[in-house]
């Protein structure tokens, strides 16, 4: 009998992990020899410290998992042929005015409409907020932050392969970001447990908009891309850790168009 119940726990817990894994697997092989395009510029205002590191670890993440990646600051990057070349782009950390023309602004259109995949980190959401297209493409606008602190993050989607391998509660030091505008389309995977935040302003937004969950990371297709956002990441040292950095991986995978 105790064999039994042994074999039982057996069958609940190791193989759901073993098939987990199997998945992993399977998801990393498809998005070999794919190739991205890392972009950092800020505009005026706000640069965040943290961007060096932040490219240092996609850089690795690519590598190790075999995406070959460029990195550029240029918005003269930004044009049809030269975003040709990539399969997705990650706006890390860029901020406020990052284009320069019309005809850049135009070129990314492009490459989300022909199905290009997008992953925008932390501060990305505030990038080009007078662009309403931007808005909808990152999923949401940055209004403000809670001060940096400890809190909790809820996951409320297990499926998704930047959320798979979370526990029901990640606890982080970050800044809990808020924003508008939120595209309805989008599909949460992380939420900011807002009874653990400090935040005399929480009262002003968001309020009771969203109860006690505040979305901070979500994908969606958007104008015939796929899309998804982190609004973790704001110390340099955060992108150090394993457990970000399969977060940050995991987002890499879905816009590459693999599923779980």
């Amino acid at each position: 009998m105790r064999k039994l119940i042994l074999i039982s726990f057996a069958i609940i817990f190791v193989l759901p992990v073993l098939f987990a894994g199997d998945v992993d697997k399977k998801a990393l092989k498809k998005v070999k020899g794919k190739k991205v395009l890392i972009y950092t510029k800020n505009g005026e205002g706000y640069v965040h410290e943290n961007i060096a590191n932040s490219v240092k670890a996609l850089k690795e993440i690519c590598s190790e998992n075999g995406i070959l990646a460029d990195v550029t600051d240029d918005p003269a990057a930004f044009t049809d042929s030269n975003l040709q070349n990539y399969d997705a782009l990650i706006f890390t950390n860029t901020n406020n005015k990052v284009f320069d023309t019309e005809e850049q602004k135009s070129s990314l259109q492009k490459f989300i409409r022909s199905g290009g995949g997008f992953v925008a980190i932390h501060s990305a959401n505030a990038t080009e907020r007078d662009w309403p297209w931007m808005w909808s493409l990152v999923g949401g606008k940055f209004v403000r932050h809670a001060p940096h602190q400890q809190f909790d993050v809820v996951v409320t989607d297990t499926n998704n392969p930047s959320t798979c391998f979370l526990p029901e509660r990640w606890q982080v030091n970050d800044e809990c970001y808020y924003s508008n505008q939120l595209n309805p389309d989008v599909h949460v995977l992380l939420s900011a447990d807002l009874t653990t935040i400090e935040d005399k302003n929480m009262a002003e937004y968001p309020g009771e908009t969203f109860g006690n969950l505040f979305p901070l990371c979500w994908c969606h297709k958007f104008d015939g891309g796929r899309e998804w956002y982190t609004a973790l990441g704001h110390d340099a040292e955060f992108y150090d850790d394993p457990i970000f950095r399969k977060h940050l991986l995991g987002g890499i995978i879905w816009v590459l168009g693999v599923e779980m």
